[in-house]
């Protein structure tokens, strides 16, 4: 009779998966690049031709005309003043939002009593739209930096409190009891059972907030800035005269910017969380 144990399944089912062994090689890492590659490859490609036969409305103007803009701007050094304003805010905020929204999670999910505090709070505030504060930001402290960096550090507070704490949730109690048994301190529980076990989910959110530390940038900056820089600045100058070229080669400064963070965050998360598959997709 074969031999079913969960450890021989489970050993069957990590070499025969997707990305072990040959699959996950180099050839297998150029195969799914390519694959990943292929929609927005096409994408370009109509778009291309439809621009060049003059079959899309003004606005739409080809990704030739949009890559020829988005290089005059890297050769001027204007994009990269923008795009350094940009990420000095939305990295600020990511930072601040995230630090608290992990520290304050990870609390309230080993102590009943700052739960009790938070998460009701947390549940209540978290459904109304961060932007929606905006103005108030604005008001209170004007278009600068400030504002803007306020803002996306609300943002990102919450998607990294719900991960920290529903991570600690979700820990096995028989972990912590056994490293208590084992004569491990609360601390050291808490620092090498906890934490280790929670650091999947709490890399989930961060991803989330870091999305909308990009995304609540652009908001921030549409409504203008004090020192004139950033890429939704750039963006706003560009819709106020009508250069649609200008506009695209905008959004996708700020696509690339954000895909080039994304990637290394989820570096990071390859290299300090064990005991999971990565993958190239979206989901890590």
């Amino acid at each position: 009779m074969a031999d079913l144990s969960p450890q021989r399944v489970l050993r069957a089912a990590v070499v025969r998966s997707p990305g072990w062994g040959a699959g996950g090689g180099l050839v297998g890492r150029i195969r799914a690049l390519a694959v990943s590659l292929a929609a927005p490859a096409v994408l370009l490609a109509v778009w291309e031709g439809l621009a060049s036969l003059g079959a899309l409305p003004a606005f739409l103007v080809s990704p030739r005309i949009v890559a020829r803009e988005l290089t005059a701007l890297a050769a001027s050094g204007e994009l990269f003043e923008h795009a350094s304003a940009s990420l000095y805010r939305s990295l600020t905020g990511f930072a601040m939002g995230s630090a608290s929204g992990l520290a304050l999670g990870l609390l309230s999910g080993v102590a009943p009593k700052v739960a009790g505090f938070f998460d009701p709070l947390v549940s209540l505030t978290n459904p109304v739209p961060k932007v929606a504060i905006l103005p108030m930001l604005v008001v209170w402290f004007g278009i600068s930096d400030l504002s803007k960096i306020l803002l996306i550090a609300i943002s990102c507070f919450y998607p990294c409190f719900i991960a920290a704490f529903h991570g600690v949730r979700s820990v096995d109690p028989l972990w912590i009891w056994a490293a208590r048994n084992m004569g491990a301190r609360p601390l050291q529980a808490f620092f090498r059972v906890v934490v280790p076990a929670t650091s999947a989910q709490v890399f989930n959110g961060l991803r989330v907030a870091l999305a909308l530390s990009f995304i609540l940038m652009l908001a921030s900056e549409l409504m203008g800035s004090s020192n004139r820089t950033g890429l939704g600045f750039l963006l706003l100058s560009a819709d106020a005269g009508g250069r649609f070229d200008l506009m695209f080669a905008a959004i996708a400064a700020i696509a690339m910017v954000g895909l080039v963070c994304d990637r290394l965050l989820l570096t990071a998360r390859r290299a300090l969380v064990h005991g999971e598959q990565e993958g190239g997709g979206t989901h890590g």
